[in-house]
């Protein structure tokens, strides 16, 4: 299963290298050249040794050809090695980049679901892991795997056709025996390896999450669980890193045995054939040479292919993030929204999360154009799932969407959401400046266009009070700022936005009476003449809404203007009362 996986993860490579398969190939023929001066070297240095021995001829005279040749193919051998890696960083990184971007691309495609169970953390570091993974893996796979069984074939060819077959014989023994060992070691060791990637990432997202959630790991004095929780989580990881270190030095342990065996053998018979007179001292510098030569790609050899395995393993679950499905994805022939007038019709909708618990009940209702309708309801009774139905977070079980006349399902998401404004429950902001978290509603608009729409939202003057101005930075999650300003700042970047449908989630409810107040007020300056739908928990910020909607468990129990529900007397009247009650309770003395 590990095996196809891992086939899997270089099969989703190959499409990235292979748009640069001129550089590839040009790479890989430099590859070839200087593997053949790497060989040719031991060869040139033998005829260099053998013309300076004395045993072998009378007058001893200085090889210059051979001396030259020795030095040229070894400048060869590193120009050329240089060459092909210089040529061919392009096409590591730029796979890197592709790869990186295509993923992250992916999850923005990918469902509210996801997001909402994903675990950031962990996500971040995947990404990270297997991004060096697979640059490790294409500069290392291509260029010391394949030409290091290159460069041992051409050595055990050179020794069994110039020497014994023993030679031969022993060598390849050698190396079979060192990769057979490597092979079976390194897979008994990868179950550490993954071990290790598996509760650093528990680890990092425990961290993240906790540093995010900083506040209210005060509010609660539970730095001291948290720590807790991170050190149990790294204690896994240390027993796991612990294993994997020790069983990595038996294999090299194993591996230095084989290798001194092999070595001590054929230097024995070399040294032998020497003294019987069968062999030249250049021809045991040439086996001692090429031993060398071998010795060092195979424990290189030995290291690449633990590294690549390592790489794969963090590969899977980097390579996991694409396989996972879009839930929401556009029709072949989704065309564009065309908004005319900005009307909105919810037709016997019903929708679940999970189809054993439905949320939405045969939701049916209409917002004529330039008119604002309010949603109220208790906690849970499905008013915010009908504004990502709209948003087309997710799509209806049952029923349909429509934005005059067009089902939202036929046309393309991104025009969907050009068209929609809003400003939710929960302002959260880019850990940057302000000037860009306004901008962001539209990153085209000019510097003008931005002051504007921040002194429609009533915030420019306070900007302008502030040391750095527009370029103050907000913090993480614009912690910096308190929940009236953040709310103006959502108020402009919609504004600069400009859609024809706005929609308010809860926008006040976390605010105080004063701010509340103005809050509404800018919000019904940015709703004039634009569709615009409410969700509220405050009744008195939609007393000015043409329609209320009361939601209960899902369904819609009554309808009206504000004077109509409380002239009927029931669920609203009696949460009008109740809030009116509650408020006198706090102003009153």
């Amino acid at each position: 299963m590990k095996t196809q996986q891992d086939w899997q993860a270089i099969r989703s490579l190959l499409p990235f290298i292979w748009q640069f398969k001129g550089r590839v190939l040009f790479a890989l023929g430099l590859l070839i050249l200087a593997k053949l001066a790497n060989v040719g070297v031991p060869l040139a240095l033998k005829e260099a040794i053998d013309a300076l021995d004395p045993q072998q001829q009378d007058i001893i005279y200085l090889p210059v050809m051979m001396l030259v040749a020795y030095g040229v193919l070894r400048l060869a051998s590193s120009v050329l090695s240089e060459l092909r890696d210089a040529l061919f960083a392009k096409v590591i990184f730029r796979s890197v980049r592709r790869i990186a971007t295509s993923i992250f691309r992916h999850l923005h495609r990918l469902s509210l679901r996801f997001h909402l169970q994903r675990q950031t953390g962990g996500i971040s570091r995947d990404i990270e892991r297997g991004s060096r993974g697979i640059s490790f893996l294409l500069n290392f796979m291509i260029f010391n795997i394949v030409p290091t069984l290159v460069e041992i074939a051409l050595v055990c060819i050179i020794l069994l056709l110039n020497y014994d077959a023993i030679f031969a014989l022993i060598t390849t023994g050698t190396i079979l025996l060192y990769i057979i060992y490597t092979l079976v070691v390194t897979e008994w060791r990868m179950r550490f390896r993954r071990a290790m990637n598996e509760m650093d990432s528990k680890a990092n997202n425990q961290a993240i999450d906790s540093l995010l959630n900083y506040e209210t790991v005060k509010y609660f004095n539970n730095e001291n669980l948290e720590l807790s929780q991170y050190d149990n989580k790294l204690a896994s990881w240390e027993h796991s890193a612990i294993r994997n270190q020790t069983s990595l030095s038996a294999l090299n342990i194993g591996q230095g045995i084989i290798i001194a065996a092999g070595l001590t053998a054929l230097m024995l018979l070399a040294g032998q054939g020497v003294v019987a007179g069968e062999l030249t001292l250049g021809d045991l510098v040439l086996v001692n040479a090429y031993l060398l030569q071998l010795y060092l790609p195979l424990g290189f050899l030995g290291f690449v292919y633990r590294e690549i395995r390592h790489s794969l393993a963090d590969m899977e679950r980097m390579f996991s993030l694409l396989e996972k499905k879009e839930e929401i994805r556009d029709s072949e022939d989704a065309g564009q929204l065309k908004v005319m007038a900005g009307r909105i019709a919810f037709e016997h909708v019903n929708f679940a999360y999970d189809p054993a618990r439905p949320i939405l009940h045969d939701i049916s209702f209409e917002i004529d154009s330039g008119r604002k309708l309010a949603i109220v309801g208790a906690s849970g009774s499905g008013k915010s799932t009908i504004v990502r139905l709209l948003y087309r977070f997710y799509d209806p079980q049952q029923g349909r969407i429509l934005i005059d006349g067009q089902d939202i399902r036929t046309v393309t998401q991104d025009s969907l959401r050009k068209a929609i404004g809003i400003v939710p429950q929960d302002t959260v902001l880019f850990n940057d400046t302000i000037y860009h978290n306004i901008a962001y509603g539209n990153p085209e608009a000019s510097e003008d266009a931005v002051i504007s729409a921040a002194q429609q939202a009533h915030i420019h003057r306070f900007i302008s009070l502030l040391p750095d101005g527009y370029q103050t930075l907000v913090g993480e999650r614009g912690l910096k700022l308190s929940g009236g300003e953040k709310q103006r700042i959502a108020i402009a970047r919609t504004l600069l936005k400009n859609p024809a449908i706005v929609v308010f989630d809860e926008a006040t409810s976390a605010l105080d009476s004063h701010s509340e107040q103005a809050i509404v007020q800018e919000m019904q300056a940015i709703s004039r003449d634009k569709t615009t739908l409410v969700i509220a928990h405050r009744l008195s910020t939609i007393t000015d809404a043409d329609t209320i909607l009361v939601m209960d468990e899902g369904r819609i129990c009554e309808h009206g203007s504000h004077a109509e529900l409380l002239q009927q007397g029931r669920r609203y009247a009696a949460m009008w009362a109740l809030q009116q009650h509650e408020n006198r309770l706090t102003t009153d003395p």
